[in-house]
Parts: structure tokens; C-alpha cells; sequence
């Protein structure tokens, strides 16, 4: 059985969509950042290039931390302090290696978890005569369109939700731990009481023995 011309029309586009999809490039990575410690990552991004940065603190502390970005001339691109969370975007205004620096230096007792998203690059046309022609798309190519947006909405909806859990799971599990401490701590208490409130109750009804010598 032969595919149809639109059919195999449609399918290229839903390839293109796809390998489209993949062309930007993106670093993920979740990382431990010791107290009074910083850590750098380095991306090579070329002139004219666009790149954003997400980031998000997960677990530690305030849930903050200092950020920067430095171009290759040592410029100050972006720079926080104690922030939870942050984006920025910037295109790059000469070719070299970038520097992005997360910042633990303010905190002498608590480590944080710390996630970020480095995008570079910028999305080719999906249809690349898309923004010459007149004429309007046809129904596979919007249908086609349509699923590349879906699939980078889905992507997107993801990572989100995978930090939410994360955060969740993580606090969840620390008032686990301060509850069953707290609990730990009201069971010793309650014993104690209640072996003390024995011993008191006992000693009410003890004989006591006269000294020698003091009977009459």
C-alpha cells in the first residue's frame, strides 16, 4: 500500500517538527551546592546567538542563592542575590565561552539543591517558506504547526511539574521527620511523668520507720 501525496506530505512535516524540536540546545542539570561554596558551568555560544536561563532552588535554607552571568570579556550580564527562582534571556553580543555561577557563599550552615535550564539557539522556521508565502497553510501544515506547540508546551508543563514534586516531596518529607521527632520527644516526656507521678504516689503511702532512740 502506497502513501497518498498529502499523507507523506504530512508526515515529513510531522518529522521536521519533530527533529526541529531537538535543535535548540539545552542543558539541564540538578546539582548540590555546598554552604559557603560557588559553582560555575561554562556554555560556548556564538555572536547573534539567543540563549535563557531558568533556574530554582529545590531544597535548603531560604530556598535562594546568588546567580551571575559573565560573557567572555568578564561583563556582568545578570546578577541576584538570594533569589528562589529566576529567568533570563540574552543574545550574545560577541562569540566565546560563558560563564553562569551559582552563588552559596552567604550560608555557613545549610546546603541548597539547585536546578537549572540552559537554552541556546533559536528555533528554525517550521515550514521554512513559511514566512514568504501568501497563500494560507493547509490543514496538515496548521495541524503539523499546531503539534510542534503542543509538544514544546508538553516538554515545558514537565519540567515544571517534576520541580513541583521534587519541592513537595522533599518538604513533605522534612515535616515527616519533625513530626516523628516531636512525637519521639512527647512519648519520652509522657513517660517520664508518668513514672515520676508513680513514684511521688508511692512514697505517700510508705511507713516510715522511727529513728532509734525517739520512742517513748
Amino acid at each position: 500500500m502506497t502513501l497518498t501525496i498529502p499523507l507523506f506530505r504530512c508526515f515529513c512535516l510531522f518529522f521536521h517538527a519533530v527533529v526541529v524540536f531537538n535543535l535548540v540546545s539545552a542543558t539541564e542539570l540538578t546539582f548540590e551546592l555546598a554552604d559557603d561554596d560557588i559553582q560555575c558551568f561554562f556554555e560556548e555560544i556564538d555572536k547573534g546567538e539567543k540563549f535563557s536561563l531558568d533556574y530554582q532552588v529545590i531544597t535548603g535554607g531560604n530556598y535562594d542563592v546568588d546567580c551571575s552571568v559573565v560573557d567572555p570579556g568578564e561583563n556582568v550580564l545578570y546578577e541576584e542575590s538570594k533569589k528562589q527562582y529566576d529567568h533570563f534571556s540574552h543574545t550574545a553580543e560577541e562569540t566565546g565561552v560563558y560563564k553562569v555561577c551559582f552563588s552559596n557563599e552567604f550560608s555557613t550552615f545549610s546546603h541548597k539543591t539547585v536546578y537549572f535550564d540552559l537554552q541556546t539557539g533559536e528555533e528554525p522556521a517550521l515550514i521554512p517558506e513559511m514566512h514568504n508565502r501568501v497563500s494560507a497553510l493547509t490543514q496538515m501544515e496548521s495541524s503539523t504547526v499546531l503539534i510542534h506547540e503542543i509538544l514544546k508546551t508538553i516538554s515545558e508543563s514537565q519540567t515544571h511539574y517534576r520541580l513541583r514534586e521534587a519541592i513537595d516531596r522533599i518538604r513533605a518529607d522534612e515535616i515527616h521527620e519533625h513530626v516523628m521527632y516531636w512525637s519521639i520527644g512527647e512519648t519520652v516526656i509522657l513517660f517520664v511523668v508518668s513514672i515520676s507521678q508513680v513514684v511521688m504516689l508511692k512514697s505517700f503511702f510508705t511507713d516510715k520507720k522511727p529513728l532509734p532512740g525517739l520512742s517513748s
